[in-house]
């Protein structure tokens, strides 16, 4: 069960792709600027490489660490030290047996809506209850994760 680097860096960029279309006008979009206090003016004074830069590099950082939240094998491998060329037979048996159990788009796109219930969620309502924000603040970012983590999941655990 090798690392699919390749699925981490597909992943990394569905956040801009689930961004664009999130925050569009004619989803939340608006609903968004108008809970923060962005304006056209004031959107297009940000650096957007700088912004599309770090968000593509926090993005892979999620990624990266998706394979734990939305693999099974992963907890096998991690038991064994994380080489699994030091590992006991036992191991090589373990994955011949149930190499593939769960490894599935749907099954990846559970565990990533479920990260973003309990990771992304209760983290943005509790920002946003001490920055004073409205739960419609909260719900469209949070909406935002949760989706965005669905797909990353769907993304690592399907992609064999």
């Amino acid at each position: 069960m090798p690392f699919n680097f390749l699925a981490v860096i597909v992943a990394s960029l569905v956040t801009l792709l689930v961004g664009f279309v999130w925050y569009n006008p004619k989803v939340f979009g608006t609903i968004w600027m108008q809970e923060t206090g962005m304006t056209e003016e004031k959107a297009k004074q940000s650096n957007m490489l700088k912004v599309f830069g770090l968000t593509i590099f926090f993005s892979f950082m999620m990624a990266f660490i998706m394979p734990s939240l939305t693999i099974h094998q992963m907890g096998a491998l991690g038991m064994v030290g994380g080489d699994s060329t030091l590992a006991k037979p036992s191991y090589t048996a373990f994955l011949a047996d149930y190499g593939d159990a769960f490894r599935t788009f749907k099954h990846g796109a559970l565990h990533g809506f479920i990260s973003g219930i309990f990771l992304a969620l209760p983290m943005i309502a509790i920002n946003g209850l001490f920055e004073q924000k409205s739960w419609k603040y909260i719900l469209v970012n949070a909406g935002y994760w949760i989706v965005s983590l669905a797909i990353m999941g769907a993304i690592i655990c399907g992609w064999q």
